[in-house]
């Protein structure tokens, strides 16, 4: 079974089928709300895992939940058994794992600041390019000096001492300000509001928990319960978009094996692209190109396929397009567009049965021999083996039980880093700061009590000393009076003489 080609649906114009050797050419599913794009990605969901490929889907709706708990019989499921030509499946769960960014419905799925990066963290924060540019110089000096980022703790700490250190750090780097960073800040305290923080810390994921296969071979569907994580779209398509990038970065070349290593399915695939600066759009379009050769199968999962760039929308081979309405110019343009991404079918008129499709129908072309586009059929898709719709807490609570990695993510774990670092340096800082002050202030009050030990002169006289100075005045005016008379008496005779 493993290389048996999938089956996607059928009709009139026979069975449509997939190579899973090209399943890595990547693949688009759109179509408008309530046309049957939950159930296609269900059914390749569940066609992977039964050949041992491993697939990471979001569940925005909580509908794709029920990937883990077998269908039931329905005279409806009968009805497109029998309009496909088919055998009746075989109703059985799938092996899931549920993931969740805030741990409540399934294990605790995280990552570090280090690891999500500057760019993909400045796409987070929406911040403009001088706050990106900041936010690189921050992480530059962080690798230099070994301080570890792990959650938003770590890098508030950061930017806290690249606001006190700004200008030895502007002069290292290239220059930062204070408003920058103020920023920066205010972004980090919305996205806290929003939940955000939840996503980053330890234990970090680790990818080879996500490539596991059950006992019996078959591949596990990891499930990302984003029923909340949905309400922040931003950190939604961002942390998506984180994975995909890990898996590009970490896995190793393969080529085009016969079966993918994994198969990754973008809900909403428009919140990757909305606003997104050119840069940003330019490393989706790499990843996607490249991710390829990593043995990695990437379908986008939207409405239109005008919600993705030509770039990225030009790699997309295989296609499963469900119903467009052409109300407005808007949609009108989405229909020719779609039918124009076909390789046409001379039996039919593609644009016309694109608003002609009924629910659970849907236009399909997959990749053929050599890699070449099938010519575009309609078909209604097949029914899923397992259950279509959403599942209690009970049997969520029984399928996270028996997790192959059950308890690995549930407790965080708090690790020095920069933040413990950066504490301990600003205390040593304080510490010293403080010794100094006290050794100043010794010291003052040393010369201080120096200088009043000292004996000091008095400006008053001593009785012996006051007597002796008495009695050499009365000395010199005796002698001086004395002296005076007897010059006087002999200038008198002199002048009595000489009369």
């Amino acid at each position: 079974m493993d290389h048996e080609k999938i089956l996607v649906g059928g009709g009139e114009a026979g069975r449509v089928v997939l190579d899973p050797r090209y399943a890595n050419r990547h693949g688009l599913i759109a179509g408008a709300t309530g046309t049957g794009k939950t159930v296609s990605l269900q059914v390749l969901a569940e066609a992977f895992s039964g050949r041992g490929v491993p697939v990471f889907l979001a569940d925005v709706k909580g509908d794709l939940a029920g990937l883990s708990q077998a269908g039931s019989p329905h005279p409806r499921i009968d009805e497109r058994v029998a309009t496909i030509g088919m055998a009746p499946p075989v109703l059985a769960a799938s092996p899931v794992v549920f993931w969740d960014v805030f741990g409540q419905g399934g294990h605790h799925l995280r990552t570090t600041v280090s690891e999500m990066g500057p760019m993909l963290l400045a796409r987070l924060l929406e911040l403009n390019e001088t706050q990106e540019g900041v936010l690189q110089v921050v992480f530059r000096f962080a690798d230099e000096e070994g301080l570890l980022l792990l959650d938003l703790p770590d890098l508030r700490a950061l930017l806290n001492h690249a606001a006190e250190h700004n200008q030895e750090i502007s002069a290292r780097y290239g220059r930062i300000t204070r408003a920058s960073i103020g920023a920066i800040q205010r972004r980090l305290l919305a996205l806290e509001s929003q939940g955000g923080a939840s996503f980053f810390g330890e234990p970090a994921l680790k990818l080879e928990d996500l490539m596991r296969t059950d006992l019996s071979g078959r591949g596990i569907i990891n499930v990302l319960d984003a029923r909340v994580l949905f309400h922040s779209p931003r950190v939604y398509a961002t942390a998506l978009l984180w994975l995909l990038a890990e898996l590009f970065e970490q896995l190793p070349e393969v080529g085009d094996p016969p079966l993918p290593k994994l198969v990754f399915f973008f809900d909403e695939a428009h919140l990757l692209f909305d606003h997104a600066p050119p840069a940003l759009v330019a490393k989706v379009e790499q990843v996607v190109r490249l991710v390829r050769s990593k043995g990695v199968g990437v379908w986008f999962v939207t409405q239109s396929p005008l919600d993705l760039p030509d770039p990225v929308l030009g790699q997309l081979g295989n296609r499963v397009q469900h119903a467009l309405r052409a109300f407005t110019p808007r949609d009108q343009k989405a229909v020719r567009a779609a039918a124009t991404t076909f390789r046409q079918n001379p039996a039919l008129d593609t644009a016309t049965a694109i608003t002609e499709l009924g629910v659970g129908e849907a236009l399909v072309s997959m990749l053929e021999d050599r890699g070449v586009p099938g010519v575009v059929q309609r078909c209604l898709v097949r029914p899923p083996c397992s259950r279509i719709g959403a599942i209690s807490d009970e049997e969520r609570a029984v399928v996270r039980g028996r997790s192959p990695v059950g308890g690995r993510y549930d407790q965080a774990v708090n690790r020095e880093s920069a933040y413990e670092i950066l504490a301990a340096r600003a205390q040593e800082a304080a510490d010293e700061a403080a010794e100094q002050a006290a050794a100043e202030a010794a010291e003052n009050e040393a010369m201080r009590a120096h200088k009043a030990s000292r004996p000091r002169r008095s400006n008053r006289q001593g009785h012996m000393e006051a007597a002796t100075k008495s009695a050499v005045r009365s000395m010199g005016s005796q002698l001086g009076r004395s002296l005076g008379r007897s010059l006087l008496r002999g200038l008198l005779g002199s002048l009595s003489k000489r009369r």
